[in-house]
């Protein structure tokens, strides 16, 4: 399809979807604990969209899936599915990614949290991935190229000793939950579609701690790192603007 080019107008509607998701993360924060489920967080989720937000949990059917977040934890890449099975306990680290939607528009985030006292090199794999989330942020404005993205993402997670994912990429967002531009987390400047005022999209790098590769489970959801390595995510929404970014999910 071709890439979506919003109003101002549209964009704080999305913006009012977009701070809804992130106050689903906020909310949710104080239950990651030793002994819970994932299950159990899946659903303090769900009823918090559905009943105090009173919006629709955009992942609950989405081509299949079952769930209203994906949890993905350690080594899980993205797309974990919640159950009552995965109990947290102290050194795990998570991803919990939110989408809903609210008056038709889409709000879509995903933070990372650690369970009690994680390593070293696990904050730091959480920290370099938030770092270089924010560097792709800072990369957003019009004439830029979806490649300086990537690239400084790419640039930043190498430098630490990590690897970027390829099979796996930011999207457009709006009325529609997944759009154009996809939006890699590697690339060269210079490279690839030249952004404009109006474009809005997620950035959501997945980064590992050993080596890129990735598989898939039967169940043709829970992505896991090939190696087994730990892996982690950060996500936000932004809006290109006539002189720069606008994060919507701040």
């Amino acid at each position: 399809m071709a890439i979506q080019i919003k109003t101002r107008q549209e964009i704080e509607s999305l913006r009012i979807a977009a701070q809804l998701a992130s106050d689903v993360l906020d909310m949710i924060g104080e239950h990651v604990r030793p002994g819970i489920s994932t299950n159990e967080l899946d659903r303090l989720c769900n009823d918090y969209i559905v009943n105090t937000q009173k919006c629709i949990a955009a992942n609950v059917g989405y081509h299949g899936y079952p769930k209203t977040v994906c949890i993905s934890l350690n080594e899980v890449v993205c797309h974990g599915i919640p159950d009552a099975q995965t109990i947290l306990k102290d050194g795990d680290i998570l991803n919990i990614d939110v989408a809903l939607i609210k008056d038709g528009w889409h709000g879509d985030t995903s933070r990372m949290y650690s369970v009690g006292t994680i390593t070293p090199q696990a904050r730091k794999l959480i920290d370099v991935t938030h770092e270089a989330m924010m560097l792709g942020i800072e990369a957003v404005r019009p004439g830029a190229t979806l490649g300086d993205i990537g690239h400084a993402i790419q640039r930043h997670a190498e430098a630490a000793g990590f690897s970027v994912v390829r099979e796996y990429c930011g999207h457009g967002i709006g009325r529609v939950y997944h759009e154009d531009p996809q939006v890699l987390h590697y690339g060269r400047p210079g490279m690839g579609t030249r952004l404009k005022p109006g474009m809005t999209f997620t950035i959501e790098p997945m980064i590992n701690m050993g080596k890129p590769g990735t598989e898939v489970l039967p169940d043709r959801w829970t992505v896991l790192t090939r190696d087994r390595s730990l892996s982690a995510q950060w996500e936000h929404m932004v809006a290109v603007t006539e002189d720069g970014v606008d994060l919507l999910t701040r």
